[in-house]
């Protein structure tokens, strides 16, 4: 074991509260949508029942597909939950911590994307291949921007791991870097909705031949696989819902209490996701890309007021 990793044994229930809780965030976000809409919607844990109703179906394999098609929905859980262990939750440490995490935190995100990716190119199938080319292409200037923004919390606080830079941003550093901090939060936001596929990005619920990014790359996933696909969205929001609340919320406490606020701020997310997904559209997909490169901007204009 590298003398630099270190482990926190504490996280263990913290991680295991966001694999129960995550799914309730589609419950919470399909409630709000709903209300703003003037339905009952639907009971907040449809999730967990879609999920147990999945599980216990069987998986449909095309003749045309290879070993890299039922792999992709595992590897891509699998690099999600692999996050999972490095994201501090409401300032507290992850299972793991060591100086350079932020990459590795940011490469397992990537990794599991162009999972999702390759499978949909192994369908052959020109319709998925088009998701696909429309997520790795909007993938660029995310991925960047969340770079960026994890580089400029790493010079505003002095530290080169998540649960370091976490755990330093207390009320009196957003004082001094209070607009730096303003802007990484805001291009955080924008990659968790771009890398969770929520409107303005995205639109999780559509069917549209010509607007459809995530969803057509699912398509042809069924049982088990698609329970694993629609799984680890649940924890990607979690995931990166604890990052962007650990910036947000900069009140420290007991571990129990923060862990507990934390949590409350990725619901508070999660509304505030199913508010905006209820009074505004999605963008088209031509400017989706400008969208992701003004938080490549922001994240930008973080670090150049610290480097002043």
């Amino acid at each position: 074991m590298p003398a630099f990793l270190t482990i926190h044994w504490d996280a263990l229930g913290r991680i295991l509260a966001g694999l129960v809780l995550c799914p309730l965030l589609f419950g919470v976000i399909n409630r709000v949508k709903a209300k703003f809409a003037g339905r009952q919607g639907q009971p907040l844990l449809q999730t967990y029942f879609d999920l147990a109703r999945l599980l216990r179906k069987g998986a449909v394999y095309s003749s045309t597909t290879s070993w890299v098609f039922p792999l992709g929905p595992m590897l891509g859980l699998g690099c999600t939950l692999a996050a999972l262990t490095l994201a501090p939750l409401g300032g507290q440490p992850g299972l793991f911590s060591f100086e350079g995490d932020l990459f590795l935190f940011a490469g397992l995100m990537s990794l599991g994307r162009f999972a999702t990716a390759a499978a949909a190119l192994d369908t052959g199938s020109s319709f998925e291949g088009m998701g696909a080319s429309r997520e790795m292409q909007f993938a660029v200037p995310a991925e960047l921007a969340q770079i960026l923004g994890f580089v400029a919390l790493a010079q505003a606080t002095g530290a080169y791991s998540l649960a370091e830079m976490l755990a330093r941003l207390d009320l009196a550093r957003w004082q001094i870097f209070g607009p730096v901090l303003a802007l990484t939060a805001t291009a955080l936001f924008l990659v968790l909705l771009a890398e969770t596929c929520r409107i303005p990005v995205d639109d999780p619920n559509t069917h549209l031949e010509l607007t459809m990014i995530h969803e057509v790359m699912v398509l042809d996933h069924s049982g088990p696989d698609f329970a694993f696909i629609l799984y680890g969205q649940g924890v990607k929001i979690w995931t990166l819902g604890a990052i962007l609340t650990g910036v947000l919320i900069p009140a420290r406490g007991d571990a129990l209490s923060a862990a507990a606020l934390g949590a409350a701020g990725i619901f508070g997310l999660a509304l505030i996701i199913g508010i905006a997904e209820s009074s505004m559209a999605r963008l088209k997909l031509l400017l989706v890309p400008r969208l992701l490169v003004g938080a490549t901007a922001l994240s930008c204009l973080a670090l150049i007021l610290l480097l002043r």
